[in-house]
């Protein structure tokens, strides 16, 4: 059984990195994962950040990202609003964790997850009682 896990960028990112394909494996295998036990929670930071990188970076074309952003969609969706804005502006102050995420730390939080699945933060640590973990790392 998966615990409930919360999304970060990188994951839907490197689901479509054909340049790296052992990692867009296991971001695949997560995200397949996470979709088959309803255990997945991203938020709409997320998708917006998810989008930009697709469309800016990857020149994915838009009808391929909105296809993508249908898919996404079906996993729980966090709102991110202004108390979880504050709660990431109260661990960026107290953590020295950047901002935004923060914000991911602080979605993932509110949302009830006990797992934040990410590359850009450190492996293993307890925030929030979230625990990071990067599913990349053998």
């Amino acid at each position: 059984m998966v615990a409930r896990s919360f999304i970060d960028t990188n994951v839907l990112i490197y689901a479509e990195a054909g340049d790296a394909p052992e990692k867009q494996r296991g971001a695949l295998s997560v995200l397949k994962q996470l979709y088959e036990g309803a255990n997945g929670v991203l938020s709409t930071q997320v998708l917006q950040e998810y989008c930009n990188v697709a469309l800016k970076k990857l020149r994915l074309p838009l009808q391929h990202v909105r296809a993508q952003l249908d898919l996404y969609e079906q996993f729980e969706v966090v709102q991110v609003t202004p108390a979880i804005i504050r709660a990431g502006l109260d661990l960026h102050q107290t953590r020295n964790i950047a901002f935004y995420d923060a914000i991911i730390l602080a979605s993932a939080q509110a949302s009830g997850c006990v797992v934040l699945l990410s590359e850009d933060m450190n492996a293993g640590e307890v925030i929030a009682g979230v625990r990071i973990v990067n599913p990349f790392q053998n």
